[in-house]
């Protein structure tokens, strides 16, 4: 039984000079080696396809059926390695090419898609979309990118980075201080409307309802005036005037309603993090944005 060997690249460039010069003379010429040279390259890849590619006579070569087709899929994959180094050594200089980035639906919401704009003026040519939600996303299932995450990753062979410390203070809107008044101490918490994360949903940050908690009476249990099962809903209930929040600072913008009460309290910190799979490592766009959310976090107040 015969065996059909692998081809050699180097045979198929030597092949596709040959083709297009019609002559073993004229090739060598262009790429420098003698006729004798390419001679005995053309018969070695002959022999490892089991197939002449070339009728020769005495005014020339001219290809065999089967050397058309073989030529054919040669212009074809080296019309692509020539696109793809192009790509490559496109993307040394400007980052491109899509980024789709996975966070919570609360920094997502707030943080981030107010900053954005910067980054994508910045580097046009790379494709943004953002998956809000608070689910984990499986990078390594390319269903994401990167990821922002407010606690450390599960799925192993991420490289992860710790991006911000996250605060969460205490907050209330103009009008709700307006009509309620400003609770001076922690006890003083007993006789307003408190908003927390719904406890019948899995927490996204164990500590999440420090506040309900804070200074709180055994003989008088507090109770919220609403239950919500998302970060973010907190905020626009907090913003609705309808009661008291605790909350990430990031999630506050400097042009807002919202208040910082009670600046003694402060909930349990934690860590974001930057994360991503290990093959995207050298990832130019990756890069870049992972510097420019450093930045941004750095010229930020919290």
């Amino acid at each position: 039984m015969s065996i059909v060997m692998p081809m050699d690249w180097d045979k198929l460039r030597i092949f596709h000079a040959v083709a297009e010069a019609g002559s073993f003379t004229h090739a060598g010429e262009k790429l420098n080696l003698s006729q004798s040279a390419i001679s005995r390259q053309i018969s070695a890849l002959e022999d490892s396809v089991q197939t002449p590619l070339f009728h020769r006579h005495a005014r020339g070569l001219i290809l065999t059926e089967q050397g058309e087709t073989l030529l054919r899929t040669v212009k074809d994959v080296f019309h692509k390695l020539t696109m793809v180094q192009a790509r490559l050594s496109e993307s040394k200089d400007r980052p491109s090419g899509p980024l789709k980035v996975t966070t919570t639906i609360a920094f997502g919401s707030t943080w981030l898609t107010s900053c954005i704009k910067e980054f994508i003026e910045l580097y046009p040519e790379v494709e943004v979309s953002l998956v809000l939600s608070d689910q984990e996303l499986d990078l390594g299932m390319r269903e994401a990118d990167v990821a922002i995450r407010m606690t450390p990753p599960t799925q192993p062979d991420l490289i992860q980075r710790p991006l911000m410390t996250v605060h969460s203070r205490v907050y209330a809107s103009k009008e709700y201080l307006a009509e309620r008044g400003f609770p001076q101490t922690v006890e003083d918490l007993d006789d307003h409307r408190l908003i927390i994360f719904g406890e019948d949903s899995p927490h996204p940050v164990r500590t999440i309802n420090w506040l309900l908690h804070e200074g709180e009476r055994s003989d008088n249990p507090r109770h919220p005036v609403l239950q919500v099962n998302n970060i973010y809903g907190i905020y626009r209930a907090c913003r609705s005037g309808l009661g008291i929040a605790a909350m990430a600072e990031f999630m506050i913008p400097e042009e807002s309603n919202l208040v910082h009460i009670l600046p003694e309290l402060e909930g349990p910190q934690h860590h974001a993090y930057f994360v991503y799979p290990e093959e995207m490592r050298n990832s130019k766009r990756i890069t870049v944005f992972r510097d420019f959310l450093l930045r941004k976090v750095a010229e930020s107040d919290f």
